[in-house]
């Protein structure tokens, strides 16, 4: 896969080693030639151009990606970049760092983003799974299909404890990705039988998340 990164600060740099570290072709794309360090990220391609013009983006070759990734520290910038990669590229996928929360309202399809990840809310997201049994927490949201990254902890009452998957009612719209259970990642099959603290993470659309906990915690359903 051909990932192109807006922005080579610390934050671009991370994305780039751990997507080349995977495998993939990754292109940086930085106005600052101070933050052009090549010897930072080598299996990476380096341009230094302003991620912002359509010029740059043309001699770049950005209709070539398969991913776009808007990770400088501007709102406007990755904003801007996001939007000309989805209309002007028609890049499959852009994902867009949101640097100031209260931009967040911003990073919709209206401006070209796919998923926007937000660093504060990830971390109160990610606080909330942690110690939150029977609640359904939203960890990530997919803006272009609206659809959830949900996770469920399991409770000791949960009527599904000990019974195989194929055994519950699942709503429509909903797919079990994991189940993580203490340090296993546990690809879910029908037969396999539900423990009590199993961590359990879907792909569900907003409209089910409620059924979803009724389901799997109804002694919390209501709470969403």
């Amino acid at each position: 896969m051909r990932v192109t990164i807006a922005g080579a600060g610390a934050v671009g740099r991370s994305i780039a080693g751990e997507l080349l570290a995977n495998g993939h072709s990754v292109m940086l794309i930085e106005k600052d030639g101070r933050k052009v360090r090549t010897r930072a990220v080598p299996g990476a391609e380096w341009v230094q151009a302003d991620a912002c013009e359509v010029t740059s983006l043309e001699e770049a070759q950005l209709a070539t990606s398969d991913v776009a990734i808007a990770a400088t520290g501007d709102d406007k910038a990755n904003l801007v970049f996001a939007l000309l990669a989805k209309t002007e590229f028609a890049v499959n996928r852009v994902v867009a760092r949101v640097k100031e929360p209260r931009n967040e309202w911003l990073y919709t399809e209206a401006w070209g983003v796919d998923v926007a990840v937000s660093t504060p809310r990830v971390i109160a997201a990610l606080v909330e799974e942690a110690v939150t049994v029977g609640d359904v927490v939203r960890l990530m949201s997919f803006r272009k299909g609206a659809a959830n990254l949900v996770e469920i902890t399991l409770a000791e009452d949960t009527p599904w404890v000990g019974k195989p998957l194929r055994e519950v009612p699942l709503p429509r719209e909903t797919v079990l990705t994991a189940i993580l259970r203490g340090e296993r990642v546990i690809t879910p099959s029908p037969d396999e039988p539900l423990e009590s603290g199993d961590e359990l993470l879907f792909v569900a659309h907003a409209e089910v998340e409620e059924q979803l906990q009724a389901v799997l915690a109804p002694g919390t359903a209501g709470a969403l």
